[in-house]
């Protein structure tokens, strides 16, 4: 398994057009690429414009697939203009470091 975390900071007057269109990325993701296995979706508790993104892929390969599929791109474009800030880090099971 590929694990891929990604955290937004949202600005303020974009943060529901963000949260309704990474609810359909993950509902996308979730449908159209057989290797996506998880995509949740978190907005955090102590502040609402950061949201949390935890996906889980088959691979390394699976996740590049994600990130060259149109629904992707066309989501990377719709929401840019909003994000102030944006992290993504990736992780591999503690077993494969082994």
């Amino acid at each position: 398994m590929f694990i891929v975390t990604v955290i937004f900071d949202i600005k303020a007057p974009h943060i529901k057009e963000f949260v309704d269109a990474v609810l359909l990325q993950a509902q996308n993701s979730l449908e159209l690429e057989d290797d996506c296995h998880v995509f949740d979706v978190c907005r955090s508790d102590d502040s609402p414009a950061r949201i949390f993104l935890y996906e889980k892929y088959a691979d390394s390969d699976a996740f590049d697939k994600h990130l060259q599929s149109a629904h992707f791109a066309a989501f990377d474009a719709e929401v840019a203009p909003w994000v102030a800030a944006k992290h993504v880090d990736t992780w591999i099971p503690a077993e494969a470091v082994k």
